[in-house]
């Protein structure tokens, strides 16, 4: 093979990743999921809007008395004790998934970059036969390494 980026036996680590997987799902029941139609309508806290709420908070807080009855000052500082715990939490998920998807694109590059050159030392070592079904399985325009003893080349 002329590339393998991980090689990975997950055999052992499995059960525990899916026990802390079913750990978080269970943690995460009170979260709520928002279709696009829902995300796309609901407004959205950036870096600048974070500030003007943080500082519209609290000087709500210090006028209290002008709040009517219906708004829920505690409600809003709830919110934002909950958001100010939940960023640094996303933020590791967040990078777990890339890590996971990275590892997953290395692995699938690792399968095909080997399928490549199996099936270039398969045409090489003269077993036409076998080949003719990956031949019609291949699409034209995948760019692929191949390899002929002694050297590598792209195709």
């Amino acid at each position: 093979m002329t590339q393998n980026l991980t090689s990975l036996d997950l055999a052992e680590e499995l059960p525990q990743l899916d026990a802390a997987l079913d750990t978080i799902d269970r943690i995460l029941k009170a979260f709520v999921s928002l279709d696009a139609d829902q995300m796309r309508r609901l407004s959205k806290l950036g870096d600048k809007t974070e500030s003007f709420c943080r500082q519209t908070a609290a000087i709500l807080d210090q006028n209290r008395q002008a709040l009517p009855p219906g708004f829920d000052l505690d409600e809003l500082k709830r919110d934002f004790a909950a958001f100010d715990l939940l960023r640094p939490r996303l933020n590791r998920i967040e990078a777990l998934a890339a890590k996971c998807a990275d590892t997953q694109i290395a692995l699938g590059s690792d399968i095909l970059s080997a399928s490549y050159d199996g099936y270039a030392l398969l045409k090489v070592f003269g077993k036409a036969d076998n080949v003719a079904p990956l031949r019609d399985s291949l699409r034209s325009g995948i760019r692929r390494k191949t390899i002929t003893p002694g050297k590598a080349s792209a195709t």
